[in-house]
């Protein structure tokens, strides 16, 4: 898989409007530890495994934001699944949300199981220490629900591959402060995936 971006891209026709920052509302608290328990492993949501060795506060403010940005991202790419002019860009479109469908699937089934909810709300700022920078929100979601004709498709790429930069940031910051094995392994997952996805849609914007 090719490595994390380190730095942020120059993008063709970039939409500023579009790329404001805003924190996600739905993580955990605390860096506590928590006792072993059964939980449904991610990328998988038909399959299901114990938690090997617990896990921490940031495991669930991990799942919790991630959760967050799913469903944001789901929103674009039903969008442009519909509205995009180019069949790669409609197909891109298309598998992330298959997969991302059934990664809010196992992300919620592995909260369930720790007994924590899939979602919580917390005070402005209290994500920066999570990777919940910038991001997507229903405001941005929105301009890019009125964008149509031939400005939609780099409108959506432009914002996509910022949705996704914020991905692989969660991802990282998981990777160094979660302590649940199954969820590093998932976010190690997003990470690559994720840093995939924008190098093609860096292409796409570019071709």
């Amino acid at each position: 898989m090719a490595a994390a971006v380190s730095a942020r891209p120059t993008y063709r026709r970039a939409l500023p409007a579009l790329l404001v920052p805003l924190l996600l509302t739905a993580c955990g608290t605390g860096h506590g530890q928590h006792g072993q328990h059964g939980a449904t492993k991610p990328a998988s949501a038909a399959s299901a495994a114990p938690a090997a060795a617990g896990y921490n506060d940031d495991d669930v403010m991990f799942l919790q934001m991630m959760i967050a940005h799913h469903r944001q991202g789901l929103e674009m790419v039903r969008l442009a699944a519909g509205r995009a002019q180019r069949d790669d860009v409609r197909r891109l479109a298309s598998a992330v949300t298959v997969t991302q469908a059934d990664e809010v699937k196992t992300m919620s089934s592995r909260l369930v199981a720790w007994s924590k909810p899939t979602t919580t709300d917390h005070a402005p700022g209290a994500h920066a220490d999570h990777g919940g920078m910038p991001a997507t929100g229903a405001k941005e979601i929105k301009a890019l629900a009125q964008t149509k004709g031939a400005e939609f498709e780099p409108a959506f790429l432009n914002l996509f591959v910022a949705h996704q930069h914020n991905a692989v940031k969660m991802a990282k910051t998981e990777r160094s402060k979660g302590g649940d094995p199954e969820t590093k392994a998932f976010a190690k997952r997003v990470e690559e995936s994720r840093t995939d996805q924008i190098r093609q849609m860096l292409g796409l914007l570019n071709g």
